[in-house]
């Protein structure tokens, strides 16, 4: 059923994007705009724990429980600890949950095992310094007694001796004893990771210098990349220094749990499957329009802006099926102009186009920090607000960004000539509403027509080649 407009998160303040005052109005405000819950696409969605009527107290009680099943009798009273987390947990739900999540492992870790050397090192992309804006925002310098700093990847590095060679971390996540990984499971750079070792990715991510990184963004590319991050974590080096790894489990609705685990490899076969049963179906949905004008309205760089638990970036790719391991194009170019020359054209035989589907780009309310001007290269894109344009012309990632836009005075004037220029009045907003897609009443029937046959689809077909594809046995699993 169509519900009214779920509201989005306030807008946060951070260098990256434009003063919250600024954010005049929302896509959810629009006219005309519903709600479709991901609960009433899908009934047998996964049940969520936040939100939810007893807020940060079930992330708090999961974490305990989890966290109890796991073995810290490595950790020692005198022992130092990393507490390991990344940016992009920040970015869910407000937040919150994840902070919550950090919190109580600070304090199961203290309570058996007496350490009181407790850090908290939370890594980061392009923006060096959002997860210091994140520790602050969520008081977390304070928890940690002042023992929480964010890293980024071009800090002094570590050499880390692999099976395919010298790489390198970053040394601030592994001057401890121990560390303990702190992460995610949101699907989030599907077309990169390709829900392979997604557990496992943040090893050659998050916690690696730059050289190291750019394996996914400049060299290797989607799934080849990979190998990169497990062989640092299987490396001696990090193995005589895991104790564990706690999970936030997402889903297009919210939380669904906590999960923990000393073997990252059983946690990451549940990450894997949980991915593909919980993000499939959305994602598959998402593909099914056919045309939509896109609003970008929530704080995080354009390709990291959510709607249902789905980055654009993902959408951008929607026209192809991301999970299949065996589909023959290779579907990642719509991310980074990495795969294309400086004509605009693909390097390469077969690089699939930006999603079609995508006829205008609304940027309502988006930061900068990641280059993201091969977006507007490809897709008519409208910013809202001069102020908002000149970030992004200030910003040294996104110099060319506003070379390819047009401005508008407002979000209303900026619907109206979309609607124009595409022909279509469905809109999808990428806002990050809970639970939820803001989308066009048109749209939002469209959707309700769709998912049914998408449900069935995912269950009998799509769901059974993704698992066995990563050589997953459902059957195996007990779990939320």
């Amino acid at each position: 059923m169509l519900r009214a407009p779920v509201m989005p998160l306030p807008p946060r303040r951070s260098q990256y994007g434009v003063a919250p005052e600024l954010v005049r109005k929302r896509a959810a405000e629009l006219p005309d705009m519903v709600s479709v819950l991901v609960r009433d696409l899908f009934p047998d969605a996964a049940p969520v724990i936040y939100p939810g009527e007893n807020g940060l107290e079930m992330i708090r009680e999961a974490t305990r429980k989890q966290m109890g099943k796991v073995d810290l009798s490595m950790i020692k009273p005198g022992d130092s600890v990393n507490v390991l987390g990344s940016h992009h947990g920040f970015t869910l739900l407000g937040g919150a949950p994840y902070a919550e999540m950090l919190r109580t492992i600070r304090d199961v870790v203290r309570e058996r095992t007496g350490c009181t050397d407790i850090r908290l090192r939370v890594g980061v992309g392009l923006r060096f310094r959002e997860s210091e804006e994140y520790i602050k925002a969520f008081g977390l310098d304070e928890y940690y007694e002042g023992k929480a700093a964010g890293v980024a990847p071009v800090d002094e590095g570590v050499a880390i001796e692999t099976e395919i060679g010298t790489l390198y971390g970053i040394k601030k996540i592994y001057n401890a004893r121990w560390i303990i990984h702190a992460h995610n499971s949101d699907v989030r750079e599907v077309h990169f990771h390709r829900q392979v070792d997604r557990a496992v990715k943040p090893f050659g991510m998050s916690y690696a210098r730059i050289e190291t990184r750019s394996t996914y963004h400049q060299n290797l590319g989607p799934r080849a990349a990979n190998f990169v991050a497990r062989a640092i974590f299987d490396s001696p080096f990090v193995q005589e220094k895991f104790a564990c790894a706690v999970f936030l489990m997402m889903s297009p609705s919210g939380v669904v749990g906590v999960d923990a685990d000393n073997d990252l490899y059983a946690l990451n076969d549940r990450v894997t499957y949980l991915g593909c049963r919980d993000y499939g179906k959305m994602m598959t949905l998402l593909g099914e329009i056919d045309e939509a004008i896109t609003i970008l309205d929530f704080p995080s760089p354009v390709p990291y802006v959510f709607a249902a638990g789905v980055i654009f970036a993902n959408f951008a790719g929607a026209n192809r099926d991301l999970f299949d391991l065996d589909d023959p194009l290779p579907p990642y170019t719509w991310y980074t102009e990495a795969f294309y020359g400086e004509d605009g054209r693909p390097l390469i035989e077969g690089v699939p186009p930006v999603n079609p589907a995508i006829k205008v780009v609304i940027h309502n309310y988006a930061w900068g920090g990641y280059p993201s001007a091969f977006f507007t290269e490809h897709i008519p894109t409208i910013v809202v607000g001069r102020e908002q344009a000149e970030l992004l012309n200030r910003d040294p990632q996104n110099l060319s960004y506003t070379k390819h836009t047009l401005l508008a005075e407002d979000l209303d004037t900026a619907v109206r000539f979309a609607k124009r220029v595409a022909g279509t009045d469905k809109i999808l907003a990428f806002d990050g509403a809970s639970g939820a897609l803001n989308v066009s009443r048109s749209l939002g029937e469209y959707l309700l027509q769709k998912a049914p046959l998408v449900s069935r689809r995912v269950d009998g077909e799509l769901l059974p080649k993704w698992l066995k594809q990563r050589g997953i046995d459902p059957s195996q699993f007990k779990i939320c």
